[in-house]
């Protein structure tokens, strides 16, 4: 149980509305990941008028705005991150009218909508990639990707030795018109991805026409897919550990990611956006999937004239431990915040295994371990300086559905390399809204229908309905955190201040006297603050933290 005391306190209950500008700094924007979020037609698969019938439960749920994944045209090798037109909508989840209704009911419940856009690769089906295809090597249609020659005797070996992030070489030999073998093209994640080249300015006027195509149509800014990407070393040269990005599922390769002109490109994005801003007031977000080594040089994508802000995903692969956590927290304050930007915290996504499963020991397994560690992440979180991104599914503390069958799985790491390490398919499954049977009121009344991926029975045990009913949920965990982010002046952006606290106990100061502490061990210590918490992660009485639990005080011991 999680308690929560609705006095009122000497330090005033501000309602923090987000301002046209700078709105982002610390809001809270909920990932929807559209093909599992809620099915309108009962064709199995989500769609853009589910998310715009579950925007009342996402506002109050309390967050700020949406993250839409993609949901362009795409024959849907990635699940839409294989973009055959940029402009459109695919059928499968509706039209731009629709899509227009959605922008519509978000705007007159005061949440934002981003947009995932993807500017790496696109789908092998785009019509540039086919006109590419069609033409001859050394043409101005293959000039928009990398098209290279092999090496070897008729260049039968790829260009270089580098490897796909989801497995195997990162090159793919065409046919050309004549039939016979021809060159060969760059992908860095599957063969219907090839990836543009960053380098012909075709490609970025390109984007510029589909950055104002939904900057037009009312869009509040776009999530960035693999940001630090784009540009690639202009000679192509080997890598010294190829398989590196296979290994990691990561951009690990230095050759392929984080390229310094693609700093140019933010740029020029931000000039755009801060075009719009300059017409109307209202800020319009870019915030990156960046993925690089150190915190530092992610500070360097969200400088005053680049991106608003990028994934700090340091604190979803830390593990359950206040050392790692507390010098996570520290190096993003330290380098990130230090830009001018605020920090952008996530714990779950729709690429990696969910925290209660991630957090859970096997040794422990249905002891609620994981659960625990989960909600106490989730009041960390919200209690860090800057924004927070929460992943569908997150706010009812969803598992990662671990036993999907092989012949139910999609994702193209399976399909490509055999293995199940590392797919992504059991943080996908659709979300339950009902019921006590698959599909959970995730698809319409139509009889049969099913799924896109089947819905273990366990499901029932966390569908919204149920949530909402008690207060002891995951879901009022987080309805209450975001409740108190947004009234109490303390919390969202500023600083913190690390406090003293007992080992394997994390604890600091927000502002005027509001303390979170986290205590990552299993046994109780004494709290930082004496009084009952304004809010904790489950059963907490004034003058103890139980172990895997988080909790929020006022250091003066008011409450709220």
């Amino acid at each position: 149980m999680h308690n929560r005391q609705l006095a009122q306190t000497g330090h005033g209950v501000i309602d923090k509305t987000l301002t046209a500008r700078r709105w982002w700094r610390d809001a809270v924007i909920y990932q929807v990941y559209v093909r599992s979020f809620l099915d309108s037609t009962g064709d199995g698969i989500g769609d853009l008028a589910g998310v715009r019938a579950g925007l009342p439960y996402l506002k109050k749920l309390g967050v700020d705005g949406i993250w839409l994944s993609p949901c362009y045209p795409s024959p849907q090798h990635d699940h839409g991150y294989d973009v055959a037109d940029y402009c459109d909508v695919d059928p499968l989840f509706g039209d731009l009218a629709e899509f227009d209704l959605l922008m519509a009911a978000a705007r007159r419940l005061g949440i934002k909508v981003l947009l995932d856009i993807v500017p790496n690769h696109c789908s092998s089906e785009h019509p540039w990639f086919r006109e590419a295809l069609a033409s001859a090597p050394g043409s101005a249609a293959r000039a928009r990707f990398h098209f290279a020659d092999g090496r070897g005797p008729d260049g039968a070996e790829p260009p270089n030795n580098w490897h796909a992030m989801f497995g195997g070489p990162a090159w793919t030999r065409v046919t050309e018109a004549d039939g016979r073998p021809g060159q060969w093209y760059l992908h860095m994640f599957t063969p219907e991805q090839p990836d543009w080249n960053w380098r012909n300015p075709e490609v970025g006027a390109e984007f510029d026409r589909i950055l104002r195509f939904w900057l037009d149509r009312g869009v509040d800014g776009f999530r960035i897919d693999v940001a630090a990407g784009l540009f690639k070393h202009p000679d192509l040269p080997d890598s010294p550990d190829p398989e590196a990005d296979a290994r990691t599922r990561d951009s690990v390769n230095p050759l392929a990611w984080n390229q310094p002109e693609v700093h140019d490109v933010w740029r020029h994005w931000r000039s755009v956006c801060d075009a719009y801003t300059e017409r109307d007031g209202h800020d319009r977000l870019l915030v990156g999937e960046v993925s690089v080594p150190t915190a530092r040089e992610h500070a360097q994508y969200v400088r005053s004239d680049e991106l608003h802000q990028a994934f700090f995903f340091d604190l979803l692969g830390a593990p359950w431990n206040a050392d790692a956590f507390r010098k996570v927290i520290s190096e993003a304050m330290q380098d990130i915040a230090g830009t001018g930007s605020t920090v952008t915290w996530v714990l779950n996504n729709h690429d990696q295994v969910r925290t209660v499963t991630r957090y859970g020991e096997p040794a422990t397994e249905g002891s609620g371990l994981g659960a625990a560690r989960a909600r106490a992440a989730a009041l960390l979180m919200l209690a860090l300086p800057g924004a927070a991104y929460i992943y569908q599914g997150e706010e009812l503390g969803l598992p990662e559905v671990v036993d999907l069958p092989d012949d139910v799985l999609t994702d193209p790491i399976f399909r490509r390399t055999g293995s199940r390490a590392r797919i992504r398919d059991g943080c996908r499954v659709p979300l339950p809204w009902s019921g006590q049977a698959s599909p959970f009121g995730f698809t319409s009344g139509v009889e049969g229908a099913k799924p896109w991926l089947p819905q273990p029975d366990y499901f029932a045990e966390y569908a919204t309905d149920r949530a909402l009913a008690d207060t002891r949920s995951f879901w009022h965990l987080y309805r209450d955190g975001l409740q108190l982010r947004a009234q109490l002046p303390q919390l969202g952006e500023g600083t913190l201040r690390w406090l003293d606290a007992a080992p394997g106990v994390l604890a600091f100061e927000r502002g005027d006297g509001l303390v979170c502490a986290v205590n990552f061990g299993t046994a109780p210590t004494p709290a930082p603050v004496s009084g009952t918490p304004l809010l904790s992660s489950g059963p907490c009485h004034a003058g103890v933290l139980p172990g895997s639990t988080a909790a929020w005080w006022m250091s003066d011991g008011s409450t709220l």
